[in-house]
């Protein structure tokens, strides 16, 4: 346990950070499992809908660090080539 003050502080600052960053962390991972879901079941106007929610979430994500920026352009690229890949097969 913390005995001086600034360490004391320090502990609250963590736990509040800790709390901030796993909310993000969750938001962006459902985002995009609930986009993936919907391209594996074929639904993929519902999916194109899902899609700006995920990118939203991802862009939170990286701005305030909890993922790095690259993670997030990697993770946005491959939707993006998920749902036109899908969508293509499917008019072909």
């Amino acid at each position: 346990m913390p005995i001086t003050s600034s360490a004391k502080k320090a502990l609250r600052q963590n736990a509040t950070r800790n709390k901030r960053n796993t909310i993000k962390k969750v938001a962006y991972k459902k985002a995009v499992t609930d986009f993936r879901k919907l391209v594996v079941a074929k639904k993929l106007d519902e999916a194109a809908k899902a899609l700006p929610a995920a990118f939203k979430a991802l862009d939170k994500a990286a701005k305030t660090r909890v993922i790095e920026k690259n993670k997030a352009s990697r993770l946005k690229s491959r939707l993006s080539a998920q749902l036109t890949n899908k969508s293509t097969k499917a008019s072909s």
